[in-house]
């Protein structure tokens, strides 16, 4: 019995849903998103409820019920609402700027790193030590930050480096003196 597999899914106004076999397409406010859905599961639409409907009791057919249920809901409220992810970058000499819809970070390295923003994706650079990734596509939304924050990792003797909003890093103490 899956708790969150079978919850149905009512589609709100605005957001227009097209299931097509295992393809499903969701258009809103915010733009369209397509996904195909594992062949196991079956998604019934009636009236303004979606479904999602798994053949049998497997173990890997459970674990795919909820999933697709939750990538439907995802898409259905990227459309809607979108998604946004929080940088901070924190260091001396360390910031972002917005070049177009390229992202231009000064990191310590020898040259400024910079990213081009994916298809669907915009960055967002309220001040100099802040990015925030904005989209429609939960998935994309989150690897794209990811990626940003792989460019310098938070290190944890000082907390320089590119973190989550609301990551918390924990601080270690440095190298202890001789007596």
């Amino acid at each position: 019995m899956s708790r969150i597999g079978n919850k149905p899914i009512t589609v709100p106004e605005g957001v227009e849903v097209k299931v097509d076999g295992q393809n499903i397409t969701v258009k809103g406010p915010k733009g369209t998103l397509a996904r195909e859905i594992h062949k196991n599961m079956k998604v019934n639409l009636e009236g303004n409820v979606l479904t999602v409907v798994r053949p049998d009791d497997e173990p890997s057919n459970k674990s795919l019920h909820g999933l697709t249920r939750t990538l439907i809901n995802n898409m259905i409220e990227g459309t809607l609402h979108g998604y946004e992810r929080k940088l901070e970058v924190n260091g001396v000499g360390y910031r972002a700027q917005k070049q177009g819809n390229k992202l231009v970070l000064t990191l310590g390295y020898s040259h400024p790193v910079e990213m081009e923003a994916p298809e669907g994706i915009t960055f967002d650079v309220p001040s100099a030590n802040e990015i925030i990734v904005k989209g429609m596509d939960k998935e994309l939304v989150g690897q794209t930050a990811a990626v940003i924050r792989t460019k310098r990792p938070p290190e944890v003797y000082r907390g320089k480096g590119i973190k989550y909003a609301e990551e918390v890093i924990r601080r270690k103490e440095g190298k202890a003196g001789k007596k």
